[in-house]
């Protein structure tokens, strides 16, 4: 009894201390995350929703980022369920590796705007005034996330052109922590794409293999869109 009294003041205790929180506050511990930031390891679930055909769609599987030099980031992303593929970004360039067909598929992000996976960066070891040279940046309150509390963090596109694409994205920081718990995309017409992370793990030293495709020596290669 004692044990779950102690356990619920303690989580009362969080969600009060960050409903006062401010977009300045929860920008200094987005910045404070992000000078320390080298990499991270997590289990992803991916939800995706097409509102013209209300359907929705789950991929499960993991992420790998490192950050190299000082600002050059590294991701994989593993999807294991319903279909095995992997997504690797690096500056401008993702490719998709789908191991039924053996193909890579190579993009240019400058290219090609629609790649919505690109967005899974969002938040993770990038500095308030980063985002905020991108975005209008506002802090639209605290929500129970299994149980703990969150800030949400609100993101709305400058340019026209990306806002073509997405129309605002939210975010969801843990409390004392400065890396998403949770991301939502609003695509427009109704659509989005709901992504969590759990099990997360900063990595200092992440191998470069992590972020690495393997691809087999005979895959084929396309460019879709060149």
């Amino acid at each position: 009894m004692r044990l779950k009294l102690a356990t619920g003041i303690l989580l009362l205790g969080g969600a009060a201390s960050l409903s006062a929180e401010t977009l300045a506050d929860l920008s200094a511990r987005m910045d404070l995350a992000a000078a320390s930031f080298r990499g991270m390891t997590s289990k992803l679930k991916r939800i995706s929703y097409t509102a013209v055909i209300k359907d929705t769609s789950e991929d499960a599987g993991s992420i790998a980022m490192k950050v190299s030099g000082k600002s050059d980031m590294h991701v994989r992303v593993d999807f294991a369920t319903p279909d095995e593929k992997t997504w690797a970004f690096r500056g401008r360039k993702a490719e998709l590796y789908i191991p039924k067909i053996n193909t890579v598929q190579e993009y240019d992000l400058g290219k090609h705007g629609r790649l919505i996976d690109q967005f899974l960066l969002l938040g993770f070891g990038t500095k308030s005034r980063e985002l905020a040279k991108s975005y209008h940046m506002k802090h639209v309150g605290v929500e129970q996330l299994d149980g703990a509390a969150a800030s949400k963090l609100e993101l709305v596109p400058k340019s026209e052109e990306a806002l073509k694409h997405l129309k605002r994205v939210e975010i969801w920081f843990p409390a004392g922590g400065g890396s998403p718990v949770r991301q939502k995309f609003y695509l427009g017409s109704g659509d989005y794409m709901l992504v969590m992370y759990w099990g997360m793990k900063l990595e200092a030293n992440l191998p470069d293999s992590a972020v690495r495709l393997a691809l087999p020596a005979n895959v084929k290669r396309e460019f879709p869109g060149r």
